[in-house]
């Protein structure tokens, strides 16, 4: 596949299956043992179905939740995309009852891409500027 293709894999994860927290997409576009290199919260399990039980978690607790696509880079098989996620703690997140609170951070993943979908992931959150603008740890 293009980067191009793989770009818009990508895309269509963000605004279609993170955003919309369409977990039937996720199947169309994830493969099902996708491999996960960032670090996740207990009890998620690895694979897809791990990815869809992350993304119900963060729109449990943020029912407004929203990711913005800030720049998708590609190269061969890669797929580098820069995001802000923002939303309102109106549910537990974490263990964290909910705060009331907005918060907005950036986000940054690499996508690995192969037969249409997307096999591998690495990710670096800025979790603990999550953590300080829900009032959990002090600036």
């Amino acid at each position: 596949m293009s980067t191009e293709q793989n770009k818009a894999i990508v895309r269509q994860l963000v605004e279609e299956v993170i955003n919309k927290n369409n977990s039937s997409l996720a199947s169309e576009i994830l493969a099902a043992d996708i491999i996960e290199h960032e670090e996740t919260p207990p009890g998620v399990p690895s694979g897809i179905e791990g990815t869809k039980m992350l993304f119900a978690m963060l729109h449990t607790a943020f029912p407004d939740f929203e990711a913005t696509i800030n720049d998708l880079i590609a190269e061969d098989d890669k797929v580098v995309v820069f995001m802000t996620w923002e939303g309102t703690q109106n549910g537990e997140w974490m263990g964290m009852p909910p705060s009331g609170k907005q918060m907005s951070i950036n986000v940054i993943d690499i996508f690995r891409a192969a037969d249409g979908k997307l096999v591998e992931h690495w990710g670096i959150t800025d979790s603990m500027a999550m953590m300080q603008q829900l009032g959990a740890m002090p600036e």
